[in-house]
């Protein structure tokens, strides 16, 4: 089992341009990236012609070090300021479940953790000192 926290960057529709200005800028490589658009059709929910190019998730690498990304969906609020969020990923569903539920006392969960199409247990708090966590279950590498 492996637990590591990423940096998660959330932008308000110009994640690619910060992706494209960190990779010139901290000669970045860009691991993932992935729109709104690109992930699977959900019938029950019809996809607003905004959201296809905003950024859903995206890596990148600066040195050692792995930097996530991702848009705001259209409409969603952002304020510059906490954009910063941090993504604690674990291979464990176990240490996904005990951390989530360390974090949400005294807190505010903001989207329950719960199976994905891009993970068996993915979910969002906020913790009571308003700093927000990802928690994401991955497979082991």
């Amino acid at each position: 089992m492996t637990v590591q926290v990423f940096p998660y960057l959330v932008m308000d529709g110009n994640a690619r341009e910060a992706i494209n200005f960190y990779k010139e800028s901290l000669d970045a490589e860009v691991l993932f990236i992935q729109s709104f658009g690109e992930s699977p059709e959900d019938p029950e929910f019809s996809l607003p012609e905004e959201a296809k190019d905003r950024i859903m998730h995206a890596t990148i690498k600066i040195g050692e070090t792995e930097l996530m990304f991702s848009d705001t969906f259209p409409g969603q609020p952002h304020s510059t300021g906490s954009q910063v969020t941090l993504c604690i990923t674990t291979t464990d569903a176990e240490k996904s479940q005990k951390l989530f539920d360390g974090l949400k006392q005294g807190g505010e969960v903001t989207m329950p953790l719960q199976k994905t199409f891009f993970s068996p247990l993915y979910g969002c708090v906020i913790d009571k000192y308003g700093v927000t966590f990802q928690i994401y279950t991955g497979e082991e590498k």
